[in-house]
């Protein structure tokens, strides 16, 4: 497993980098620009074309477009579309692979369990230092991890991800609030023109 990410440590940090990312983007879109209308790659470019020349239209309604930063606007939109959906599949293969690799774990098939826990150790140890160096000395070790790290009753010591959302939502709202406030304040010209674009994007 440790030869494995040796290996693979050149290969990831070439996959990482913005240019090679980007070119990879163009190539996708170069590839399903090529298939006929017919097939299936096709009907993906198909729907990739509407979706980028309605939001260019979107756009247009709004600010004044013309030739040259309409063509920009189709590139960009067409590269940040396919980026994004990349981005998604590339997310729902890793998450597939962590789950196929805890039940690998977890069965202990082809005698992996040994290597994946450790690997995990390893992992779970760097993650626990940070906390380790602020622990004074006359507190053990296993009431320090019982009180921060994982609690008695095994749940996990920070909030679900609803209530984590839902906290996130509700201090963007109240972010924007002062700053919609302030902007009425001082600024109101700013909210006026913020009203008329929000009416010309929603029809």
């Amino acid at each position: 497993m440790g030869m494995f990410k040796l290996v693979a440590a050149p290969i990831r940090g070439i996959v990482r980098f913005p240019l090679f990312q980007l070119a990879v983007v163009v190539a996708v879109i170069l590839w399903l620009q090529a298939a006929d209308d017919g097939s299936a790659r096709g009907e993906v470019f198909n729907g990739l074309d509407k979706l980028v020349d309605s939001t260019v239209r979107m756009v247009s309604a709004v600010f004044n477009v013309k030739s040259f930063t309409k063509s920009w606007l189709i590139s960009g939109f067409m590269i940040a579309y396919v980026y994004l959906a990349c981005l998604l599949i590339l997310l729902l293969l890793r998450l597939a692979t962590r789950a196929v690799i805890d039940v690998i774990g977890r069965s202990n098939a082809f005698g992996l369990r040994n290597a994946i826990a450790r690997e995990r150790g390893i992992v779970a140890y760097r993650a626990w230092l940070p906390l380790e160096r602020i622990r004074p000395v006359y507190i053990s070790r296993e009431q320090w991890e019982e009180n921060f790290a994982w609690p008695p009753n095994d749940q996990p010591p920070y909030r679900p991800l609803l209530q984590r959302i839902l906290l996130g939502v509700m201090t963007y709202a109240i972010v924007l609030g002062i700053i919609a406030a302030l902007l009425w304040v001082y600024v109101p010209s700013v909210l006026i023109w913020l009203g008329e674009l929000a009416r010309k994007l929603t029809g």
